[in-house]
């Protein structure tokens, strides 16, 4: 999920050799879905990392970014809005990522109470010069079993190349579990336990599933994936199956596929 944007750069040259054993004979050890995916679920991550920085019960939690230029709030319709503009410039944030455009958050409710329903829309939104577009809606399903807040995540969106040589389609089905700092009012305490499936569609054309098999963990103060499995079966192709790592916010990640294992961060 969560890694960096130059990182993928020297994945995707990576993907090409892969493609190769003796005599040049092509083989499907290529893991462009694995990048690509990991790319998608970074930039929509950070959408939604973007939209909890501001939202905090009824009102709004300062942003913390000189990047932004305004944060516009509407609650006197419903849904409420939320307006995050970075300007039509790349600034570079706190996380040493640029951006520019803006974000718009719809809600119904608190962000803490049981069955609001956030939408999040980038607005010509551009992270390190890579176009987001689409959808994000997260719907607060209350406390879980253990008593941990969970919400359904839906994901419908696409992520164009800075070049605009490619565009890879991301969709997701997710349970995001708040496991720790949910007592607190700073949202760098946050961890975050993903479960679910996912499609797209890499660069290339080729259609994706997705299955998550070992929950990923996401903590707010970190732009990578630092725990999890899941696994990517391109169409007609061998599952792919990546590891985050045991917890270090490294961005290591290994991907194996017909025995073969490539590790990368």
């Amino acid at each position: 999920m969560q890694r960096t944007l130059l990182t993928t750069t020297v994945l995707g040259l990576l993907a090409l050799t892969a493609c190769r054993k003796e005599n040049d004979t092509p083989v499907n050890n290529d893991y462009t879905s694995a990048v690509d995916n990991s790319l998608s679920e970074a930039l929509f991550n950070d959408l939604l990392k973007q939209a909890d920085q501001a939202a905090e019960e009824g009102g709004v939690r300062g942003m913390m970014d000189a990047c932004i230029d305004t944060i516009i709030i509407d609650t006197t319709a419903m849904p409420h809005t939320l307006w995050i503009d970075f300007g039509p410039v790349n600034c570079t944030g706190q996380d040493g990522r640029t951006r520019r455009g803006s974000i718009l958050v719809t809600f119904t409710g608190p962000y803490r109470a049981t069955g609001t329903v956030i939408t999040i829309t980038p607005q010509d939104y551009y992270v390190n010069d890579h176009h987001v577009q689409g959808s994000k809606t997260v719907t607060n399903l209350g406390p879980d079993g253990d008593g941990h807040t969970h919400f359904a995540i839906a994901v419908n969106g696409t992520v164009t190349a800075p070049d605009n040589a490619w565009t890879s389609t991301h969709t997701a089905d997710r349970v995001r579990t708040w496991v720790q700092g949910e007592g607190t009012l700073t949202p760098w305490d946050d961890v975050f336990l993903i479960t679910g499936n996912g499609s797209g569609t890499n660069r290339h054309g080729l259609p994706y599933t997705l299955t998550i098999t070992e929950a990923l963990r996401v903590e707010v103060g970190c732009w990578y994936v630092v725990s999890g499995k899941l696994e990517i079966t391109p169409q007609g192709l061998a599952t792919r199956y990546v590891d985050f790592g045991t917890g270090s916010c490294d961005g290591t990640v290994t991907v194996t596929v017909n025995g073969f294992t490539f590790t990368f961060g």
